[in-house]
């Protein structure tokens, strides 16, 4: 008897050690798929940045039955910094003396410091960060302040104003970082938190959902690429370049905007998919300027018609898909046998519905991919395979132009008592100038003092290069005009002298 019940408990024992071992194998080859979808989407970035492929779930509800995001909070409010940046701006101010006692009121430009905040993300175990643009442009210095209260001076990698995506790195070594999730996966009426630096309250979560995807024309007409994620976590000034994550601690979007007539937070918020971020990041990280792919194709113009022929405009408004209106001069469409009035239905299988959707699908790929283009033609559907191109018409990836070789110059960075003594905030000296390059061509000589270049102070010889090769990398039918401001020591009056690189 005694012999019967042992066995059955050995038994008992055996099936329940096997269940287990089933269970962790099926919940192992589970996550190993879904490690597997994961980097498929942004095996890109992961490797950019050196991430972890395995992502840890966490739970979206505790035992109560009830929502928990605690653990998404915890694994992701570490990764969340806060930036603090310190501009100089130019104040314009009016003698009251001279106004009153009619002098006509003679004015000075007096410069002011100005100090602003927002949110970052760790993206990597050696600190590189990304954030918005538009929260360090302009910046002479921007610091870091970790989870942990450590803080850090920050570089500006690079940043792009087209995306509203700047890269900045600190030195140091196993930085908490958030892992990529897959934008693209994110599904309207998702959970979503977002984590940043709201009026200063650091490390503040807020909760929402996914409210609407690839929505367009949120912001002004300086950001050129706009697909964003609407949600309705409330975000508030500083939150910008903070993380939006999903439910199981993923990065899947930048914060960056707020539909606001105050300013502050009334109901909906937006966020750059992570799929545009990160590959812009990625790029800035390893090429100092985005790749940006084009198909080579013109559009017509909603907007414009909606004033000028708006029958035509409802009548293009009720078309599922691009329609393409006219080719570029040189166009890799064209080439490979889009007509004139085929409407583009997909890209590699993925659905177009309208023009943001179209560029949020070419923004993932560089010169020199192919991708599959689906058009609907009169009615047809016919499927062409196109090499995309860069901004210059080639499918080259564009390497970052050496900005000391086009200006034919070299510079020093000013000491603080230099900049002092000179009563100036930022400035960089030319050291020398060859006699071939464009800084001799315009008169710039040796001693002069340059502030700053297209509005955008300079310290040191980085600065310099960072802003001329962006504005050299522009495509062939944009303005490559820098502005620069500066002077010669110790008295000399401001100049401004304007340089177009297109004619190096």
């Amino acid at each position: 008897m005694k012999a019967n019940n042992t066995k059955r408990v050995l038994g008992i024992i055996l099936i329940a050690v096997l269940s287990s071992v089933i269970t962790l194998f099926g919940y192992d080859q589970i996550n190993k798929k879904r490690s597997r979808a994961v980097s498929g989407n942004v095996g890109e970035y992961v490797s950019s940045f050196g991430q972890d492929k395995n992502v840890v779930l966490t739970n979206l509800t505790a035992s109560q039955g009830y929502f928990d995001f605690t653990e998404a909070a915890e694994k992701a409010v570490h990764g969340v910094v806060h930036v603090k940046t310190k501009a100089v701006r130019e104040q314009v101010v009016i003698d009251p003396f001279d106004f009153f006692f009619g002098f006509g009121g003679r004015q000075q430009i007096i410069p002011r410091e100005q100090v602003g905040f927002g949110s970052g993300v760790i993206v990597s175990k050696d600190g590189y960060i990304i954030t918005n643009n538009h929260v360090v442009e302009g910046a002479t210095e921007v610091s870091v302040t970790l989870n942990d209260e450590r803080e850090f001076t920050a570089k500006v990698v690079g940043a792009d104003a087209q995306s509203d995506i700047a890269l900045l790195k600190i030195d140091g070594d196993n930085f908490p970082y958030l892992s990529f999730g897959n934008s693209d996966a994110l599904r309207v009426g998702e959970w979503v938190l977002a984590i940043g630096n709201p009026f200063n309250l650091t490390s503040t979560v807020t909760a929402g959902i996914v409210s609407a995807k690839n929505r367009t024309n949120i912001v002004g007409e300086n950001m050129g690429l706009q697909s964003f994620i609407q949600i309705d976590a409330a975000v508030n000034p500083g939150n910008s370049g903070g993380a939006l994550v999903n439910t199981k601690g993923e990065l899947v979007g930048i914060n960056t905007a707020i539909y606001s007539e105050t300013g502050n937070f009334t109901g909906y918020a937006f966020a750059i998919p992570i799929s545009i971020a990160g590959k812009v990041a990625a790029d800035l990280k390893e090429y100092g300027i985005v790749q940006r792919a084009v198909l080579g194709i013109q559009v017509p113009n909603i907007e414009y018609l909606k004033r000028y022929d708006p029958k035509r405009a409802s009548e293009l408004a009720k078309i599922q898909g691009v329609m393409v209106e006219d080719f570029s001069d040189r166009s890799p469409a064209k080439a490979a046998g889009i007509e004139k009035g085929d409407i583009i239905k997909a890209i590699n299988n993925v659905p177009i519905r309208n023009f943001g959707e179209l560029q949020y699908q070419l923004s993932k790929y560089r010169p020199g991919d192919k991708v599959k283009v689906t058009v609907d033609r009169k009615g047809s559907e016919k499927t062409f395979t196109v090499e995309l191109i860069n901004m210059q018409g080639s499918t080259e990836i564009i390497k970052r132009p050496d900005a000391l070789k086009i200006l034919g110059a070299t510079f020093k960075a000013l000491s603080d008592e230099q900049k002092r003594r000179l009563g100036i905030s930022s400035g960089v000296e030319v050291t020398d100038v060859t006699k071939d390059g464009i800084f001799n061509k315009e008169g710039i000589k040796k001693g002069f003092i340059i502030m700053r270049i297209n509005n955008s102070p300079v310290n040191n010889e980085d600065d310099v290069a960072r802003i001329v090769a962006s504005v050299a990398a522009r495509g062939v039918d944009e303005d490559k005009v820098i502005l620069i401001a500066g002077f010669y020591p110790p008295n000399g009056r401001t100049q401004y002298i304007a340089i177009d690189l297109s004619k190096k």
